[in-house]
């Protein structure tokens, strides 16, 4: 095999400018992603809006089965091989991975294009058919995506991967609105408008795929011409590549697939249960996808909130793996008890935040407030999801993954159960009270791990009567903000639309709110600063700005 014998090894600058691009394209792709579903319920509807969420979490759950464990494991032995100074090797491994994703990817295409009616049956919505079918033209490019990306990230190089994702998930919106705008105008039926929404997902894999191909190019090119490039990395002990087989490919791989697969289960849980139970209450078709997609609504923010704690968690593992590696796991229990207690907070402040101002926030983002007593009810899962983040963060750095994968299937199964008793007496609000029994035992089978492990130890007094007394302060406050700017904003500017005025509304409670809940966290003793210092990066960051403003003391 040809060797890559004068690859130098890529600067530290190349690096850490890689791994910045790669964390701030993931934020964008993230916000972009949750925060679509908003335009395509206010043009489309809640019948468009309930189908597109039934049909996207199975495709989630498809398309990780088929490649979630791509990217890792490409650029695990992509690495290996280009420490062994092998490029052939590092190709050979992109050349199997494509084997085996394309093969899956187009097993999976034909089984969701050719199973779209049953499936759909399956769902208990004939109107999800055509939505199926479009979504699946995606898993004929995301192999190809993936394994590119695991090959780059294998060199080192993160641009292309943040590139790429970026520019997928802006495709992916543009193509939705578009064609919403277009079919709505032809006045196509809500199943076909729909699958109009879920065909973006194809498009911006199409697209990311264009991205990743011409990386590929401009990489071959300098290849052959022996330039060196961002992100090479000089052989050690040039061999002819370690010829790494399939079984050991699909091992690596598998595992990480699999645990990748658990959360969009607890998602799907609704997707094959509540249609079905909302017509068995005595709904129609259209009526049950309609309220089906009212129950969404506050989904969007609760993903935003669980977003924001994942980035924040993210810096857990390798603190924890690495004083597990060295046996000072108490040198850092500090960090994850305070971390674990700042994650409560904010999700207890988001969740009382969020079920104060449901009504502006449903007009706001939603054009009327429909839906908003389930969505004061569905609030409550931020906090039990964040905590949930958070501690699966901290089992994952003590080794113990598996764990959190069988607790979120125990919260489906409980997902299942509960909707099949309360959806058909209490509707999508029964739906919203099962989500929030859901993650609550996701949360606390987690917490009660980390106690066996003796690593944590948070008291319920520590948990519940202080920040509980802040959170109430929060909450009363935010009340007559949410009471009194509505009745100032009506007398001022009576000129407004309703939807104009409870969007100021929104606005003003929710700052209110968080400038609220902050001061009495730290007023009532709920938190101090000892405790924000030890949370990693984010309490260095902040204590100066609370200490310049005199919240905390010095």
């Amino acid at each position: 095999m040809q060797q890559d014998s004068n690859l130098p090894r890529a600067p530290a600058r190349a690096i850490v400018k890689g791994a910045f691009v790669l964390g701030a394209a993931a934020i964008v792709s993230k916000l972009l992603g949750t925060l679509q579903k908003i335009p395509l319920q206010n043009v489309a509807g809640d019948g468009v809006f309930g189908i597109y969420n039934a049909v996207y979490p199975l495709y989630t759950l498809i398309l990780f089965l088929a490649t979630a464990g791509l990217p890792v494991a490409v650029s695990r032995f992509v690495a290996e091989e280009m420490t062994d100074g092998s490029a052939d090797g590092a190709r050979g491994v992109v050349k199997m991975a494509l084997t085996i994703s394309v093969g899956t990817g187009l097993f999976c295409f034909i089984l969701l294009y050719a199973g779209a009616g049953t499936i759909a049956s399956w769902i208990g919505n004939g109107q999800t058919e055509d939505a199926l079918r479009s979504v699946s033209f995606a898993l004929l490019f995301v192999p190809w995506l993936a394994t590119l990306r695991g090959y780059f990230q294998g060199l080192g190089d993160m641009v292309p991967t943040g590139v790429s994702q970026v520019t997928e998930q802006l495709i992916r919106v543009a193509v939705m609105v578009a064609l919403l705008f277009i079919l709505i105008g032809m006045g196509a039926s809500d199943g076909t408008i729909a699958a109009g929404a879920t065909f973006g997902s194809a498009a911006g894999a199409l697209a990311g795929l264009i991205v990743m191909a011409a990386y590929w190019y401009v990489h071959t090119r300098r290849r052959k011409r022996n330039v060196p490039g961002e992100g090479s990395v000089p052989p050690v002990r040039p061999r002819s590549g370690r010829r790494v087989s399939y079984k050991a490919f699909i091992a690596y791989a598998l595992p990480i697939c699999l645990g990748s697969a658990v959360l969009p289960i607890l998602t799907l849980a609704d997707t094959f249960t509540v249609p079905r139970l909302l017509q068995q209450g005595g709904l129609g078709e259209a009526e049950a996808m309609a309220q089906f997609g009212l129950y969404n609504h506050g989904l969007p923010l609760i993903q935003l909130v669980a977003m924001i704690v994942s980035s924040m968690s993210v810096a857990l593992v390798p603190v924890i793996a690495a004083a597990r590696a060295r046996g000072t796991l108490a040198d850092v229990r500090g960090s994850a008890e305070a971390s674990l207690r700042l994650v409560w907070l904010i999700g207890l402040a988001a969740s009382a935040g969020m079920a104060v101002t449901a009504i502006p926030l449903n007009v706001m983002f939603y054009k009327e407030a429909a839906g908003y007593g389930t969505m004061m009810i569905l609030s409550f899962t931020a906090v039990f999801s964040v905590v949930q983040i958070v501690s699966g963060t901290i089992l994952q750095g003590l080794g113990a993954e598996r764990a959190t994968a069988y607790f979120l299937l125990f919260a489906a199964a409980l997902k299942i159960i509960l909707n099949i008793w309360l959806v058909p007496r209490y509707g999508i609000a029964g739906a919203a009270v099962s989500a929030v029994a859901a993650y609550a035992l996701a949360a606390g089978l987690s917490l009660f791990r980390l106690r066996s492990f003796g690593f944590v130890r948070l008291s319920v007094r520590t948990l519940a009567l202080k920040p509980l007394l802040a959170t109430a302060i929060m909450v009363v406050a935010t009340a007559a903000v949410v009471f009194a700017s509505d009745e100032a904003i009506a007398a001022l500017f009576p000129g407004f639309s309703y939807r104009w005025r409870q969007t100021f509304v929104a606005l003003i409670s929710v700052a209110a709110g968080a400038a609220v809940f902050g001061i009495a966290l730290f007023r009532t003793g709920a938190l101090g600063a000892a405790d924000l210092a030890a949370v990693p990066k984010v309490g260095a960051k902040l204590l100066p700005l609370l200490r310049k403003w005199r919240i905390v003391s010095h």
